[in-house]
């Protein structure tokens, strides 16, 4: 039995944006475009290759989610930059280690709520069973790139304006600065691999399924006494963590 002359139009349409798609792959990987560089615009690439805008936007969506470009809303699609090294050690600041590696720095923030901490969370903070926490939950982006969705978790007596703060300032650093903490370090790091539901899938632009390196911490302030427990799942192609040697002493 033949295919029938729709069903065969439908597979020629598929192979056609599949075809730009590899295309553009083997562009990427022949240099003909760095990372960080914009690609040519849909306008441009429809007419390079003779379709519609659909069909291109179609290909650029498929490159990001392998990770290969990434769209910056009102600027174009971009190359995806090359894996970020990200250091894990006693003092982990994002905006600072971001900037080390040449990269723009910022945060969106998609959620802030108070609510009776779990067993884990009052545990890993010294706070007695139901007492009130913050949950601050958000994407971390380097140079407008998604790179790690995040979950940090307040003692909410403690820090009671922590909402308002975060919300104004944005940087956890300086809202504990402003709340009497001056300085903080990590005393622990556990890290594991996962992948990505369909939620952080969506947050960080990848495939459901993606490797997601996943990070637990507690970071503690100059007295020994936890400020945050932190919950943070990193886009695995993205990011590289790195133990500097005194670290891992």
């Amino acid at each position: 039995m033949t295919d029938s002359p729709a069903a065969a139009q439908d597979t020629k349409k598929s192979a056609i944006w599949q075809s730009i798609r590899d295309r553009l792959t083997e562009d990427l990987a022949a240099g003909h475009y760095a990372p960080g560089d914009k690609l040519p615009t849909e306008a441009a690439l429809s007419a390079r290759f003779g379709v519609n805008r659909h069909t291109v936007r179609r290909a650029l969506a498929e490159m990001a989610e392998d990770g290969l470009v990434h769209a910056r809303r009102g600027a174009g699609v971009f190359v995806a930059q090359r894996p970020t090294d990200y250091p894990i050690g006693r003092r982990v600041r994002f905006h600072h280690n971001m900037r080390a590696a040449g990269r723009l720095p910022s945060r969106q923030r998609l959620s802030f709520e108070t609510r009776a901490a779990d067993a884990e969370e009052a545990a890993a903070l010294h706070l007695s069973p139901g007492a009130m926490v913050h949950i601050s939950e958000g994407i971390s982006l380097s140079d407008d790139q998604p790179i790690a969705v995040f979950r940090a978790i307040f003692p909410a007596q403690r820090f009671p304006q922590m909402g308002e703060v975060l919300e104004r300032i944005g940087s956890v650093t300086e809202a504990l600065r402003e709340q009497g903490v001056p300085d903080y370090t990590r005393t622990s790091t556990r890290i594991t691999a996962t992948s990505a539901d369909a939620v952080q899938a969506l947050h960080l632009r990848l495939r459901e399924g993606a490797p997601l390196i996943y990070a637990v911490s507690i970071n503690v302030d100059p007295e020994g006494v936890p400020v945050e427990f932190g919950r943070t799942w990193f886009a695995g192609e993205r990011i590289t963590l790195t133990l500097h040697e005194d670290e891992a002493r």
